[in-house]
């Protein structure tokens, strides 16, 4: 038995649910699911990035009502961008397939 080649892996795998665990649990776990692991770990580096640049440029103050809604809106950009490139590369591998047969 041959092992399947990546596009085959994406193509596989549900389009709709890779984005839907990008988008609602977020950081990412849409990519474990398609098992693209460099997504994955740039997605975890830049959210990672984004929370240690809130804490350093808040400092030691309390965080205000807008810096707390930055850092959300921040959280939620990456998991809208994560998403949608999710159900792209799903797409692109469904016809790379097609392509091959």
């Amino acid at each position: 038995m041959d092992k399947p080649c990546k596009e085959q892996v994406l193509a596989s795998s549900s389009g709709w649910l890779a984005a839907t665990l990008n988008l609602f649990p977020g950081l990412g776990a849409g990519y474990i699911y398609q098992r693209r692991w460099v997504p994955y770990f740039i997605t975890g580096g830049v959210a990672t990035a984004w929370i240690v640049l809130g804490a350093v440029l808040n400092g030691e103050a309390e965080p205000t009502k807008t810096e707390q809604l930055i850092g959300i809106v921040g959280l939620f950009s990456i998991s809208i961008t994560t998403m949608i490139e999710a159900k792209i590369a799903h797409k692109k591998a469904i016809f790379a397939l097609e392509e091959k047969l």
